[in-house]
């Protein structure tokens, strides 16, 4: 990896529907080596100066970052890159930004190469952007100071000290042009850290994000909190532990089986680019099969991600009805990664990675072992036959399934979405989830 300057590790009880994004085309890649590729996730320094950008445009303390990502060049555009084999014209390395100012929402193209904004718009209509961490943890920290939550916590007799705060998404039933607003929902946490099984029903409060206030708060009716016996999840804290924690799960005594160049990987008969973004996290681009009868890559996949996670509650009841969460869209499966344990999450022959994403006052934000990859040892069987009919010989020949992995973790709310991008040595992409 030597000299390659853009790598990720530098850098880098409900019913739910998933929805990805595949594209597919038919060209031969020649994909490169040891040098900088068009889709390659934002670096550290680019975000600093992304961030000094549109600071100097707009010089206001009140602008907040929602989104900072990478512009993505045209696909013909990638595709002709791609296949020349003399040097290279790079596409211009463009950043597309969502800023929220004075109550408005920003659409921003930044040109990196020329230090400069590109187009600026005020976005239109419904819809609002990404929710950050920093808005998300100043809004349940509000309820602690309003005092009728607090007169509510002690009317119910539960201890305030155990009381945690939890904002969501307040859906879209067709209304007009809304505040930008969270509910705030609280859980109690005496005796269980599984703290949403014990949610303190009858109390709502709503926060305006952009005045980071609260707008709104009712207490309906005194609902007895459901006990916590029974709830741990925590194997430490079971009355029958499942067993001591297992040192990971692969057979294999060391190497990785694949190359890590920059952000492409290849492996076996595959060679695919390995991205992450704010939004969606992982993204796998530019999948190819090797052909042995061509003798060239054939492209099976241009750019697959989750675009979105939708999870609705369909409870009519007034503290349930508008849970109707789009799990991406709204709180971002990338800003929502979390470490990886070593040995646990990932097997002993995995190798992790960093990312990172833009925070809301623009600067760069670290996932540590946000990404593993690893060979996949299941002991599956690829292709077999025996041949018997010959006489005086027995043939038999066995492959097995070996297959490679690209897994990451997403935590949203009481949900850990495990995301398996496996590729296999027969030609086929299994998105697991």
């Amino acid at each position: 990896m030597s000299g390659c300057p853009y790598s990720i590790a530098s850098r880098m009880a409900s019913t739910f529907s998933l929805f990805f994004s595949i594209f597919i085309v038919t060209f031969s890649p020649t994909l490169c080596l040891n040098q900088y590729h068009p889709l390659d996730p934002l670096t550290q320094s680019e975000f600093n100066q992304i961030k000094s950008i549109i600071q100097s445009s707009y010089p206001s303390q009140n602008l907040t970052f929602q989104y900072v990502g990478l512009d993505e060049p045209e696909k013909s555009t990638v595709l002709l890159w791609n296949s020349k084999s003399t040097a290279k014209s790079y596409p211009p390395r463009r950043a597309s930004v969502v800023t929220r100012l004075n109550k408005q929402t920003h659409e921003i193209i930044v040109d990196l190469s020329t230090h400069s904004i590109l187009s600026s718009k005020v976005h239109k209509g419904n819809g609002y952007p990404l929710l950050t961490v920093d808005e998300q943890t100043l809004a349940n920290e509000l309820p602690f100071n309003y005092q009728p939550f607090i007169q509510s916590i002690k009317r119910r007799g539960l201890n305030i000290s155990q009381v945690v705060c939890s904002g969501f998404t307040v859906g879209w039933f067709g209304e007009g042009k809304t505040r930008r607003i969270i509910k705030i929902n609280s859980f109690y946490t005496n005796g269980t850290v599984n703290l949403f099984v014990r949610p303190v029903e009858g109390i709502t409060l709503v926060v305006d994000l952009d005045i980071m206030k609260i707008v709104q708060y009712s207490d309906r009716a005194v609902v007895p909190v459901p006990k916590g016996e029974g709830t741990e999840y925590r194997a430490s804290k079971q009355k029958r532990p499942f067993g001591p924690r297992l040192n990971g799960a692969s057979v294999l005594s060391g190497g990785e089986g694949f190359v890590l160049d920059g952000n492409i990987i290849r492996w076996a008969n595959w060679v695919f680019h390995l991205g992450f973004d704010v939004r969606t996290g992982t993204i796998i681009s530019q999948a190819s099969i090797y052909d042995l009868d061509k003798k060239k890559y054939r492209r099976v996949l241009y750019r697959g991600f989750v675009s979105e996670l939708f999870v609705p509650y369909m409870n009519p009841t007034a503290d349930w009805y508008y849970k109707t969460f789009f799990d991406n869209g709204e709180f971002g499966f990338g800003q929502t990664t979390v470490s990886l344990e070593p040995l646990t999450d990932c097997p002993n022959n995995a190798k992790l990675i960093d990312a990172y994403y833009a925070s809301q006052e623009g600067t760069p934000v670290k996932i540590s072992n946000a990404i593993c990859i690893f060979e996949r040892h299941a002991g599956n069987i690829l292709w077999r036959h025996t041949e018997v009919t010959i006489p005086d010989e027995v043939i038999t020949e066995v492959r097995s399934e070996v297959t490679l992995v690209v897994r990451m973790i997403a935590v949203v709310g009481n949900y850990d979405y495990i995301i398996d991008w496996e590729f296999k040595p027969s030609g086929s992409i299994k998105l697991e989830v």
